[in-house]
């Protein structure tokens, strides 16, 4: 709030006006406040409300028409990029982005990547302005807690964009998406663990952004449900990070076995484990969930679950080059598989 004092009112005005029609508060064709009526909403001088409106006519925002108004423009031409919209980097993202790389560079289209650092709102004026500047598509894989941008999707005209979910848990929204049927790997990997033994489970969720994680909350409560309805004699423990983990919390807590949300994590409590001369999968057994090329070369090769985001990148290309453009919402629900290696 202090750095704003600093801003001059025009340009505080603008930046207001600007985002919200990036964020489409206002729509392409809608009609934008008038010189008056931005004086009476935000108490400024005529010259600062012209000011704001030559500003956002410059910059290609509105169109004045004479004595009609001023509305928002409507999208640019289209253009052969792609955008990619991530919360973060990590081990398994850079195995979906590259699969998409590869289906846009089969059909000649150039990629660029963005990071929302799992905020909403960068999420929203992401989408907003790379609509805006006519990019053929944009994949998104949104932020953790996915109701924050809900309405935001629900409601977005995409011009001649085509806007793709990818990776996240939007089932009952109305909106094209490809993603992956958690409750199935969660199962798969559950099936797997038991199996070894009759110790406790434990999750391993790395939580590394505040805030709840839609994600993560299905995937826990997808092993809940499959212990108390198949192995009530087991206890599930869970831990954020593996801060938490340790040879003593292991013994204690009788574990045997080890679902980590990410192959980074798993790699290291593979480490730890043979650290601490506890032999898998015969004491403990580890899934991770991913299957990256971490796990697959790794010492030893860890036992994941395949989000098969190869099949994800297929379809959401196919989504976006579908000729003729898609009417209505496209949705669909990849199936992972457990892949049993030497953890």
């Amino acid at each position: 709030m202090k750095d704003q004092a600093f801003v001059p009112i025009y340009q505080r005005l603008y930046n207001s006006y600007r985002e919200k029609i990036i964020k489409q508060v206002y729509n392409p064709g809608d009609r934008i406040d008038s010189i008056n009526r931005i004086m009476e909403r935000h108490k400024v001088s005529r010259e600062t409300a012209k000011h704001v409106l030559s500003k956002l006519s410059s910059e290609g925002f509105i169109i004045k028409k004479a004595g009609k108004g001023s509305f928002v423009t409507f999208t640019r031409d289209i253009q052969r990029i792609w955008g990619i919209v991530i919360p973060f980097y990590s081990a398994n993202i850079e195995d979906l982005i590259g699969h998409l790389n590869a289906e846009a560079r089969k059909r000649d289209r150039s990629i660029k990547y963005f990071l929302h650092y799992n905020e909403p709102e960068e999420e929203m004026k992401l989408v907003g302005q790379m609509i805006r500047e006519g990019y053929e598509a944009i994949i998104v894989v949104p932020n953790y807690d996915e109701r924050l941008t809900a309405n935001f999707y629900r409601s977005l005209q995409q011009g001649n964009s085509i806007v793709v979910l990818a990776d996240n848990t939007m089932s009952g929204s109305f909106f094209n998406y490809v993603i992956q049927s958690y409750d199935l790997g969660v199962k798969r990997a559950f099936n797997y663990l038991i199996s070894r033994n009759e110790k406790n489970l434990l999750i391993i969720k790395n939580e590394a952004w505040n805030g709840r994680n839609l994600v993560a909350e299905l995937m826990e409560q997808s092993l809940q449900i499959f212990i108390s309805s198949q192995s009530p004699h087991r206890e599930l423990f869970i831990i954020s990070g593996l801060s938490e983990f340790s040879d003593e919390f292991l013994k204690i807590n009788n574990i045997g076995g080890i679902l980590c949300f990410t192959d980074t994590d798993s790699l290291r409590v593979s480490g730890r484990l043979l650290k601490w001369g506890i032999s898998m999968p015969n004491e403990i057994s580890v899934v991770s969930y991913g299957n990256t090329e971490l796990t697959q070369t790794a010492s030893p090769p860890v036992t994941a679950v395949d989000c098969n985001y190869s099949e994800m990148a297929r379809v959401a290309a196919s989504m976006i080059f579908s000729k003729p453009k898609p009417v209505g919402t496209k949705q669909f629900v990849i199936q992972p598989e457990l892949i049993i290696r030497q953890t």
